[in-house]
């Protein structure tokens, strides 16, 4: 049986990053993105509509963007969906995410000054 497991995203996060470390000394980034996608509708609307998802990240990698991400930062994301299953209260829940493999900083698009030069 053949699979193919790969994501590519680009998108903003919608929070800052969460960094915890496990007993054993491994940091885990929690990431929240958001995706956007514009398009119109076959009466002429525009439309958008957003796709929230949630990445995780390990070792180094987490660090580092834990140390240079915040709320609105751009990202450029590779990685792998991972399907999580558990229980609460009673209620079986389950949930869609993506394992971090590979990531770019992205330019914000903000306008920074820069000084005069004499």
């Amino acid at each position: 049986m053949a699979s193919f497991n790969k994501v590519i995203l680009m998108g903003n996060l919608t929070r800052d990053p969460e960094l915890r470390v496990t007993a054993g000394g491994n940091s885990i980034c929690k990431l929240a993105m958001a995706v956007n996608r514009s398009y119109t509708t076959k009466d002429g609307e525009k439309r958008e509509e957003v796709t929230f998802v949630d990445v995780d990240a390990f070792g180094n990698t987490a660090d580092t963007l834990n140390k240079y991400l915040r709320k609105g930062s751009p990202l450029f994301v590779e990685g792998r969906l991972k399907f999580d299953q558990w229980e609460a209260e009673g209620q079986k829940r389950s949930k869609l995410g993506v394992i971090l493999d590979k990531f770019e900083f992205m330019p914000d698009g903000k306008k920074t000054e820069q000084p005069a030069t004499a």
